[in-house]
């Protein structure tokens, strides 16, 4: 079933997510392959969620591993901030998605702005990013789909993938993360990689 799903998000995403698979499945097997992934998909370095069956791992672990528990490490802009400034901190970063915050000192969201939109609703339709502000071209926080920290990772894989979504901000009352569908496939292939491996070491009696 969760190898459906995962089936399912490639359909979705399309060449991006099996990049990250199989760049993801070389890193396992240990073939050193070089990098097949674009910038935004390849942003930082992860660790390892010890395995410990899918129905129980939660994004909470997902950020865990990205490092971002601690640290609270999400790329955002404001509202009135200007497109071409928006995407010039996502080149810097090296990331898809912005979460767009309020005007103000606290940090509520506003909604999310992401390199697809800039392609969509300025690119496509001959806009000046200089001119436009981040309020006219991301998706309303009435629109925002989240997750919660507490939130199971293949129910987080499943609302990506149903509403063809990448990124998704994590927020418990307030912003903590983003995580997108590479972040939760290669954990989901991380996890399923670990169970076969406990099976192989059952079947050859290391237990």
């Amino acid at each position: 079933m969760v190898m459906q799903g995962v089936a399912k998000a490639l359909r979705v995403h399309g060449n991006r997510l099996k990049h990250a698979v199989l760049q993801h499945l070389n890193f396992t097997d240990g073939l050193g392959s070089p990098s097949l992934l674009t910038r935004s998909d390849s942003a930082r370095s992860t660790a390892r969620v010890p395995h410990k069956g899918l129905e129980n791992v939660t994004v909470s672990e997902l950020l865990k591993s990205k490092g971002e528990d601690e640290s609270q490490a999400v790329y955002f802009c404001r509202t009135s901030d200007g497109v071409y400034d928006a995407v010039q901190n996502m080149v810097e970063h090296n990331v898809g998605a912005l979460v767009v915050l309020k005007p103000g000192d606290d940090k509520l969201v506003a909604g999310i702005v992401t390199e697809r939109d800039y392609l969509r609703k300025i690119i496509m339709q001959g806009k000046s990013a200089t001119s436009t502000r981040v309020r006219d071209i991301m998706t309303d926080e009435n629109k925002l789909i989240t997750v919660n920290s507490d939130t199971n990772i293949v129910k987080a894989m499943q609302l990506m993938t149903d509403n063809h979504i990448r990124h998704v901000p994590v927020i418990d009352k307030r912003l903590v993360g983003m995580i997108s569908i590479v972040d939760v496939v290669r954990i989901i292939i991380e996890q399923q990689h670990q169970e076969v491996q406990s099976l192989n070491e059952y079947i050859k009696g290391n237990y």
